[in-house]
């Protein structure tokens, strides 16, 4: 009996979904194995005098720890929240993209709109939607839809504790991170105070009474110094500020930090931009394209008669949202993404015209990728040079100190031999005060003069899309003629995991056409 049930269950299978060829590739949405209903012409049949076996409903549901109607076999996401073994940058950029399309998306709309490889399009969407009460939706030619509630954010939430812990660690992060820049501008007040102010400690147990009240009177500019140190305590200096140049918020204590390590990567997240760039762009332009199209988002050489036929550089696009060369009738070859030409969005089209008329079409569309170039220090010219003065000011006087020190030929005890302890240190920090931005200075000019070799090839590329020669116009409107943009309505949808497979209303008529014609062909 159980041998029969399994038979008849496998042949209700086969019957609502034809099978699959081999292939060594893992099966799109395995994580689901949903029925497609493309049904081959086999009929289910029970024999004469024998119950029919127990009805199976595919109810898969992407719903966390639902176990119920599944099939043997299915793997359930159980207790776990699916969505916290995801990297947050792809969780994130992932939801973005749900949002920007309605909550109604197919893999290729997040890979194109996040910048996200295929496969990691494909797995944020299945931890998504198992974590927030999503549903798939298979239109006629076996495409699959992911649809989201309007308030999944609000479940997900609800569900992670990653999601709530998140925001408080990178809130301790810029803290922490805060804290740092403030307490090495603080250990150049710090260093200097205690340079100075041991120095004079020395030079006045050197002499008699009457010796230290002259030297005290000599030295009195340099006792001055110390206490002057703590000027930018004063609130005069924040007003005073706000007519100076604008330099991003940053406070005198924190400009010192920035004057020996710099304000980091300016270019922060390029890849990221560029993947979204090229993805929005293929998507956008029906799924063809030409090499030419993307060498503007990629690092190229400059055009020239030697790297004109050189297109090594698609590569690792075909890898990322799996594409594939096709050769058009005049031997030009082009690259199709079949993955990028089916979308649940309405909106965009593929653009029909090469040339200028592109740069009138779409003027607010950045043609290249552009790369910022680095800054030895966001602080204005002033705090540089007041840090810098403050900078020789400490060296000299960590000179000064160790020529003392040697000179001394008693034991000191107290503040000197607390000073003389932590003299290597000193020698460190006011050494490295000036060697460390000396390095960065050599290392700002090499790397901006890459930046603006790369700039330039860029732009030299996208020049040529905007006033295209002959032969690359024929390629370029040969892309287009073989462009297709596939939009998956609502009409064509013809089962849907949010209802069971037997409460969806299907006509049999229908689908008694639908099976004659695959019979038919």
């Amino acid at each position: 009996m159980a041998a029969a049930a399994a038979a008849i269950s496998l042949s209700l299978h086969v019957r609502l979904r034809p099978p699959l060829p081999p292939s060594r590739r893992a099966p799109r949405h395995a994580a689901f194995l949903l029925p497609t209903p493309c049904p081959p012409p086999q009929r289910l049949r029970v024999a004469p005098g024998r119950s029919p076996p127990p009805t199976w409903r595919p109810d898969v549901r992407a719903r966390a720890g639902s176990t119920i109607g599944a099939p043997p076999g299915l793997a359930r996401p159980g207790g776990a929240v699916e969505t916290d073994r995801l990297p947050s940058d792809v969780r994130d950029r992932a939801m973005e993209a749900v949002d920007h399309f309605g909550g109604r998306v197919t893999i290729g709309d997040v890979a194109s709109r996040a910048g996200l490889q295929l496969a990691q399009a494909e797995r944020a969407l299945q931890a998504l939607a198992a974590d927030t009460e999503g549903f798939l939706e298979v239109s006629e030619d076996g495409e699959v839809l992911y649809v989201f509630p309007k308030d999944y954010r609000t479940k997900l939430a609800g569900k992670s504790f990653r999601m709530r812990v998140e925001p408080l660690v990178d809130k301790a992060k810029e803290v922490g991170a805060y804290l740092v820049r403030v307490s090495f501008g603080t250990a150049l007040i710090a260093s200097i105070v205690l340079v100075y102010t041991t120095i004079i400690a020395i030079l006045s147990s050197s002499s008699d009474e009457d010796s230290r009240g002259r030297r005290r009177r000599s030295y009195g500019s340099t006792i001055i110094i110390p206490t002057d140190m703590f000027w930018y305590l004063d609130a005069d200096y924040y007003r005073r500020r706000r007519v100076e140049k604008e330099n991003d918020g940053m406070n005198f204590i924190e400009s010192v930090f920035s004057f020996v390590f710099g304000d980091g990567d300016p270019n922060d997240g390029l890849e990221e931009k560029r993947w979204k760039m090229i993805g929005q762009y293929i998507s956008s332009n029906g799924g063809v394209v030409t090499a030419e199209e993307l060498a503007p988002f990629l690092d190229v050489p400059p055009p020239s008669e030697e790297s004109k036929d050189d297109e090594s550089f698609i590569l690792p696009v075909l890898l990322r949202f799996q594409g594939h060369p096709e050769v058009d009738e005049q031997g030009n070859i082009l690259y199709q993404f079949p993955s990028l030409q089916r979308t649940a969005s309405k909106s965009g089209g593929s653009r029909e015209y090469v040339g200028t008329k592109w740069s009138a079409m779409f003027g607010g569309v950045e043609k290249y990728l552009e790369e910022k170039l680095w800054k030895f220090s966001k602080a204005s010219a002033s705090e540089k040079a007041m840090v810098a003065g403050l900078g020789g000011l400490n060296l000299f006087g960590v000179i000064i100190l160790g020529n003392l020190l040697k000179q001394m030929t008693v034991t000191p005890g107290g503040l000197i031999s607390f000073a003389a302890q932590l003299y290597p240190l000193l020698q460190i920090y006011a050494g490295s005060f000036f060697a460390i931005p000396l390095f960065r200075w050599f290392l700002v000019r090499k790397t901006n003069n890459d930046i603006r070799k790369r700039n330039k090839a860029r732009e030299q590329q996208a020049q040529e899309l905007l006033s295209p020669d002959s032969s690359l116009r024929r390629k370029l409107l040969s892309a287009r003629d073989m462009a297709q943009r596939k939009v998956i309505t609502p009409e064509e949808i013809v089962y849907t995991t949010q209802k069971d497979l037997l409460e969806q209303d299907y006509e049999v008529k229908e689908w008694e056409r639908r099976f004659k014609e695959l019979e038919s062909e």
